[in-house]
């Protein structure tokens, strides 16, 4: 075992040796001849001719698998190294196709949102066809809300250029930003991702010195943030008024029809996190004051457990933090655990610390090989040891899915987050159970509590302040100064007197609201955390039968919306707010038993 804290490199190198692999031409060359084929199948393609059709849906999932093996591929590369030219130009090249598969789309999907119900259940009784019936039927939905067939190939090309680009400005700005961070008594140049890890750091002064210094990079380039925001948020805005010829579209329909849950469901699951706002700040204020201070600052989301005696405070190697997550998965079945293992043994998760690596963390998979990949900076803090089980979760999630279609693996964000929180969920549950005193449970509770924080004070923010930014931006652009003001009310909104300032440059310095491809990526957060302890609770209940049928749950959850899923696999209603009152009054008695080993130590 390796005693190196920080992790691996992954291994892209079954994928394309290099940029310049002849594969990848091979690649788009074939993926060029698939679009031209396309494009001229599409001349005929009418509302009737539902075997034109077929051949036009199993060339668009064909075209839609080289490109998005060949992207993932330009985007796992430029996650390492945001100035490797070779990635950057196999990217930008890239965009034009994603245009062109965007536009040659849009005339299949005409046909399946027009086609009569006759000609529609042809079309479907087809091997390729029949087996995206659920995601076909959910789309057929939006039909009202469409535009003409040229307008809708307009709308998709002057995206590129328009709304995307704004959203590739923002990475290539977070993948080259460098920041200063006061480092004891001296100032280190560093990136954003390796800033970040400083705010893991057990210093309070350390982390606060972090948060100040990514702070003041992102208020260099505020004006182009700004301009970012303002321009992805108006262009939504201004498709919406688009789509609202028959009914109208809000800028909050999309994000719940993306995330195949209804409008009841996120109202409920909105309106049990408010009724507990006050359970939440009590959580924050128990960590402030573990802390040794009244309220935590902006800078403590991601604090390690405070050392409440003198004991030192150890970093886990990356190597011990597979073991533990493999033992943790392995408590709820054997082959969560050997999974986790063939991740490491397979070199598919990238864990190295580096100046030139984007911050943040994710899962992503190869559309060819069916394989998985998890990305991040570990560091060895405990923190570092939940994310990559989160991450670890996600892969877990495809690879249970990996021998279905693609159109059934496309999950809906909220339930993308099920399997990776139960992961934290594991984790935390494993960590708990080493524990050999007070001291070490308080250490573990401790992330208990950081997570509950987390995603039922911090995911709300997020949600206030772009709720907030719609309703505003239809007015006008908003300036950088109203941007931090707006950030701040919502931080004050949620969290209350439990936080001893707002973090006004939130709106800059967090990715997920310049994802230019989907918008409000904040709820699903929220879903996943509370819909995956519901589901874990039923471990108790289920004994040897759950994991079988946790795994039916997973592989369902790109063929029926989330309301489906609940009820068919656990007999839960998460249209009613009585479900996530119940599972948020779960975790109570974990906050009270935190309190009173705090009392016992303090």
């Amino acid at each position: 075992m390796s005693n190196d804290i920080s992790g691996p490199s992954w291994n892209l190198l079954t994928i394309y040796s290099r940029v310049t692999d002849p594969a990848v031409e091979r690649d788009f060359s074939e993926l060029t001849e698939l679009l031209n084929k396309i494009a001229d199948l599409n001349k005929n393609l009418d509302h009737v001719n539902f075997t034109l059709a077929q051949e036009v849906f199993v060339k668009i999932e064909n075209a839609g698998e080289l490109f998005s093996n060949l992207l993932t591929y330009a985007n796992c590369l430029l996650s390492v190294d945001s100035a490797d030219e070779d990635a950057q130009q196999m990217f930008g090249r890239l965009q034009r196709y994603r245009k062109d598969i965007g536009s040659a789309s849009k005339t299949l999907q005409e046909f399946e949102a027009f086609s009569g119900e006759e000609v529609l259940e042809s079309y479907l009784n087809h091997e390729s066809v029949g087996q995206a019936r659920f995601s076909i039927l959910h789309r057929r939905q939006l039909a009202p809300q469409l535009l003409s067939r040229s307008e809708e190939q307009l709308v998709e090309g002057l995206a590129q250029n328009g709304l995307h680009a704004w959203g590739d400005l923002y990475d290539r700005l977070s993948g080259s930003i460098e920041c200063d961070v006061l480092v004891g008594n001296q100032s280190q140049s560093m990136g954003l991702a390796q800033a970040a890890t400083q705010m893991m750091d057990s210093s309070d002064a350390q982390r606060k010195n972090a948060w100040e210094a990514i702070n003041q990079s992102w208020n260099v380039h505020e004006e182009a943030c700004a301009a970012g925001l303002n321009a992805i948020t108006g262009w939504r805005l201004d498709l919406c008024d688009q789509r609202s010829q028959n009914e109208p579209v809000g800028f909050l329909d999309s994000a719940v029809h993306m995330n195949k849950i209804s409008v009841e469901t996120l109202n409920a699951l909105l309106a049990s996190a408010r009724k507990s706002n006050a359970l939440a700040q009590r959580a924050a204020k128990l960590q402030a004051r573990a802390m040794g201070k009244e309220r935590l600052g902006p800078w403590d989301s991601r604090a390690p457990a405070p050392v409440l005696e003198k004991h030192s405070t150890k970093l886990m190697a990356f190597d011990q933090a597979i073991e533990l997550i493999k033992d943790a998965f392995s408590t709820v079945d054997p082959s969560m655990g050997e999974f986790v293992q063939m991740m490491a043994d397979e070199s598919w998760i990238e864990a190295t610390v580096s100046a030139k690596k984007r911050p943040g963390a994710y899962c992503t998979s190869f559309s060819k090989s069916k394989s998985p990949r998890v990305y991040m900076t570990y560091s060895g803090s405990t923190s570092d040891v939940i994310t990559l089980a989160h991450e670890l979760g996600h892969a877990l999630h495809f690879w249970v899915m990996r021998d279905l279609p693609e159109t059934q693996r496309r999950y809906g964000m909220s339930l993308a987050e099920t399997a990776s929180t139960m992961g934290e969920t594991a984790v935390r549950n494993e960590l708990l159970a080493r524990a050999s005193s007070d001291l070490e449970k308080l250490d573990i509770m401790w992330e208990e509590l950081s997570a509950f924080t987390t995603f039922m004070l911090n995911i709300p923010t997020r949600f206030e302040f772009e709720k907030n930014l719609y309703d505003k931006r239809r007015d006008r652009p908003l300036s950088p100064k109203e941007l931090r003001k707006l950030m701040s009310d919502a931080w004050l909104e949620w969290y209350g007197d439990s936080i001893s300032e707002p973090d006004p440059m939130f709106w800059a310095s967090k990715l997920h609201f310049y994802i230019s491809g989907l918008s409000f990526y904040n709820f699903p957060y929220l879903f996943g955390y509370l819909f995956s302890l519901g589901v874990f609770s039923e471990k108790s209940h289920l004994g040897d039968r759950f994991y079988s049928q946790y795994c039916e749950l997973l592989r369902d959850t790109g063929r029926m919306t989330a309301e489906d899923l609940a009820e068919r696999h656990l007999g839960f209603d998460i249209q009613s707010q009585s479900f996530w009152d119940n599972v948020i009054d779960s975790i109570h008695p974990r906050i009270d038993e935190y309190e009173r080993l705090l009392n016992s130590v303090l």
